[in-house]
């Protein structure tokens, strides 16, 4: 089937909701070099296109919404600010540019929307923010006095009162922080919680992956066993891997048997205060340290780690007093398939469906240009912004 990307006003077809929140659609307004469309997100979709067609800007629009979810401060979740301002966007009187994004997310509470729009110029700061239920906004924010570093900020209550009015920062995500404000003691309150609460961890349960081959080969001292976003820990994640769960380095051997050159009887790691990973190539065969590996095996060793394991072990930001087997996980990765070969980014694609699939994960990934290729995983939806603006999406 062929689409065209929704424009900004419509929304994804309607969905039964998930078993726990996921962020169904993903807006960039007006955002790097995207203007008005919304791009639906699946389980597993990969986002193509040529080079400067915006791939990286999709990404980088997410992690975002995810770090300002998980209550960073603006200046730590826009760390280049300028490359977010569209370059054909003009300033008003008061010189003011910024960017605007947002996000739908289905669950339990229903299909909940949040919009942002974030001032860069003259300076940065949060200028508005919507939360929406239906048709109900539950929350509103905007920027009233430009000399205060407040946005004003009005909440859904139905009680005595419409609504609740309160001066919140204008460097933090309003939504991300309505759990500490709202008392929860009327129907509004619980329902503009509840949504707040159903965005925050769809979104903050990200993990950006972006594996660094030239960190990924000396030893490495032994650690938390967390695999950092450029994989630099490889080795150490390894190590506990091996020891916590046989079934998942069962299955990291299977890949990197069926995506590294040579035999691959076992991956195993030697060491105790620094750890070095080996190949173990089986029989009398010295192992051969994943400092000796290509580039693009170890993305692929990395990228396979990533897919198979859990919050647990992955460096995202937990919600402590969610189960963890409650919490959605998804994985961001640009280049998903750099430096990989065909057999290799087909491997990788057909393990990254199958954990899909499972519901163990969601994958956002940016692949190269061959549609053709990432079209072959299936379940996956492939948004192709193509060539010349050409923007289509593709379900398989």
């Amino acid at each position: 089937m062929t689409v065209l990307i929704q424009a900004e006003t419509a929304g994804p077809a309607a969905a039964a909701p998930p078993a726990h929140p996921a962020v169904g659609a993903l807006r960039l307004s007006a955002f790097a070099g995207h203007r008005g469309t919304t791009l639906p997100l699946g389980p597993l979709t990969l986002v193509t296109g040529g080079s400067g067609s915006g791939k990286s800007g999709v990404l980088r629009a997410y992690e975002v919404l995810a770090r300002l979810a998980s209550g960073a401060a603006l200046a730590d979740a826009v760390t280049d600010p300028g490359s977010c301002v569209p370059e054909w966007a003009v300033p008003d009187r008061q010189g003011r540019r910024g960017f605007r994004i947002g996000c739908a997310v289905a669950g339990p509470a229903g299909r909940v929307r949040l919009d942002l729009a974030v001032q860069v110029e003259p300076e940065l700061r949060i200028a508005g923010e919507r939360l929406t239920l239906g048709d109900v906004v539950l929350m509103e924010s905007a920027l009233r006095d430009p000399a205060r570093r407040t946005v004003q900020a009005a909440w859904h209550t139905a009680g005595s009162a419409a609504v609740t009015r309160a001066p919140l920062p204008d460097d933090r995500l309003a939504t991300a922080l309505l759990p500490l404000r709202v008392a929860g003691k009327t129907d509004g309150q619980r329902s503009v919680l509840a949504a707040a609460e159903q965005v925050v961890l769809a979104l903050r349960s990200s993990y950006a992956c972006d594996p660094q081959p030239t960190r990924m080969r000396a030893p490495v001292p032994a650690g938390s066993g967390r695999l950092l976003r450029g994989c630099d820990n490889l080795a150490d994640v390894l190590r506990r891997t091996r020891a916590e769960c046989g079934t998942r380095h069962a299955l990291l051997v299977e890949a990197a048997r069926a995506g590294c050159a040579g035999a691959v009887e076992d991956v195993r790691v030697e060491g105790t205060s620094y750890v070095e990973a080996f190949l173990d190539r089986g029989g009398e065969r010295k192992g051969t340290p994943l400092g000796r590996l290509g580039d693009g095996e170890l993305r692929y060793l990395a990228l396979s780690l990533a897919l198979l394991t859990g919050p647990g072990v992955l460096a995202v930001d937990q919600v402590s007093e969610v189960p963890s087997a409650l919490q959605p996980l998804t994985i961001v990765a640009d280049g998903f398939d750099r430096g990989l070969d065909r057999r290799q980014r087909d491997e990788l694609l057909a393990l990254a469906a199958r954990m899909c699939a499972r519901g163990h994960i969601r994958l956002l990934a940016a692949v190269g240009e061959d549609a053709a290729g990432a079209e072959s995983a299936a379940g996956a939806s492939v948004v192709d912004l193509g060539r010349d603006g050409e923007r289509i999406k593709r379900q398989r």
